[in-house]
């Protein structure tokens, strides 16, 4: 049609002789003028035909792009999908659903959805679920597919109807995702959820310890000053007692007084309270020493820590604090110690003690029910870190109070034996040393404290 028609087009100098030509020859009763018309018609119609196979190829064009569009996203899906009619029968499929069922399209047409299900009774809930939702639609439903290599694995289906533009039902759309995937993400947000509600719980405890701060700041000023003045008076009386043990020496050599005060040295018992006045006055001496100890330490509790890190030696920090913890120890609590010479790093040695101090001293109360209690300690250097453990033969950590060990105020122990605090401020600690302190359960009891610190820059 294009080949006869294409001569008529009123821009070729042919068609005026054959409009001239079709004029002369033109049917009995038919004028030269309607002829004419008739051929500029048939070119109207020609130019509509060109315009409207241009508007076609374009609208052909859109509709690869968009099939190509969608037939992409189907491809990248994760989940399986399955289009199939109203029994049931597969349409269509993505290609994970292809690599799932280990099978190609041409296997799978016209075969049964409902026979890929592992079971009859899943075959038979599915079938039910999908003849009476059908119409509205099926979500989240657990059903168990049988993959290619014989696998069971549960999916989580979800099921929309296909319906025509009359509304007629033409069949469904399955998908389905591995319920393995949904269980790992719900895990993931649950752990995220528990962050969260720990980092709550620490700043509600924030500004308790801010008020403890204060408080002890206050304690420690108070009690710095009678303990300086009584340190101050025993040594002063340590130097007197001496002074008057030689003054009555020396009177009681004298012949006159001897035999008049010997009687009464004896009913008195002088020898006796010269002998234990310098172990009562070294005893004193020792308490008030140590109180002040405790009193610096309660300093350092409440004072923000500004000083410049310095190098430090792990293996004596921890040699130090083990004879610290041993004076009040049970004598029957053994402490191994597996240490190299040198475990370099750089930080607070005061405060890297308290932190050693604190985990010595909770495997005690630990395992000071044991029959042997025991701690063994050991320290290893490994790439750009030193690492500590502490583990004890104690009855180890219950699994519900492991998320809770290091949240300030929390404590296993009993009212009156513990605050809470020490495993938070040492947890504290070593975070600002640019460290980490973890725990664990040992095998085949017992618990295990890790503390890792980074390795010293030489």
């Amino acid at each position: 049609m294009t080949n006869m028609v294409k001569p008529m087009s009123t821009t070729n100098p042919a068609s005026d002789s054959a409009d001239s030509q079709g004029a002369q020859n033109a049917p009995e009763g038919m004028g030269e003028q309607a002829w004419i018309e008739v051929i500029q018609k048939m070119d109207e119609v020609y130019n509509d035909l060109l315009q409207y196979e241009v508007a076609l190829e374009e609208k052909n064009a859109a509709l690869e792009e968009s099939h190509q569009f969608i037939e992409s996203i189907i491809a990248s899906m994760s989940d399986i999908l399955v289009v199939c009619d109203r029994n049931g029968r597969i349409q269509e499929v993505n290609p994970a659903f292809l690599q799932f069922s280990g099978k190609d399209e041409q296997e799978l047409q016209e075969v049964s959805l409902f026979d890929l299900f592992a079971a009859p009774e899943e075959r038979a809930r599915a079938r039910h679920l999908f003849a009476v939702f059908g119409q509205e639609g099926v979500h989240d439903c657990e059903l168990h597919l049988r993959s290619g290599d014989g696998s069971i694995m549960p999916f989580s289906i979800n099921c929309t109807p296909r319906v025509s533009q009359t509304g007629k039902l033409m069949g469904m759309v399955v998908t389905g995702r591995p319920v393995g995937e949904l269980r790992r993400a719900y895990q993931q947000l649950r752990k995220a959820h528990d962050d969260l509600k720990r980092t709550q719980s620490q700043l509600l405890h924030a500004e308790k310890m801010a008020s403890l701060g204060r408080l002890v700041a206050g304690v420690a000023h108070e009690l710095n000053n009678p303990i300086s003045f009584v340190l101050g008076n025993v040594l002063s009386l340590k130097r007197y007692s001496g002074r008057l043990g030689e003054y009555l020496e020396e009177v009681h050599r004298h012949p006159d007084l001897a035999a008049d005060l010997n009687d009464r040295r004896q009913e008195l018992r002088i020898d006796r309270i010269l002998q234990d006045m310098p172990h009562l006055i070294e005893g004193m001496i020792e308490g008030a020493e140590r109180t002040r100890d405790i009193v610096d330490a309660l300093k350092r509790f409440s004072a923000v820590d500004k000083a410049t890190p310095e190098a430090v030696n792990l293996t004596e920090v921890v040699e130090r604090a083990v004879r610290w913890v041993a004076k009040n120890a049970p004598p029957h609590f053994a402490i191994d110690l597996e240490l190299p010479h040198e475990l370099p790093c750089q930080g607070s040695s005061g405060q890297l003690q308290q932190v050693i101090m604190n985990l010595i001293q909770n495997a005690c109360d630990a395992a000071g029910q044991e029959a042997a209690p025991r701690l063994l300690i050991q320290g290893s250097q490994d790439g750009e870190s030193v690492t500590l453990t502490f583990t004890d033969n104690g009855p180890g950590i219950p699994p519900e109070q492991g998320p809770h060990i290091f949240e300030p105020f929390f404590t296993t122990k009993a009212v009156g034996q513990g605050t809470g605090l020490g495993l938070s401020i040492s947890y504290g600690i070593v975070e600002r040393h640019g460290g980490q302190l973890s725990v664990a359960n040992a095998s085949p009891r017992g618990a295990c404290f890790t503390l890792r610190l980074p390795l010293a820059n030489k």
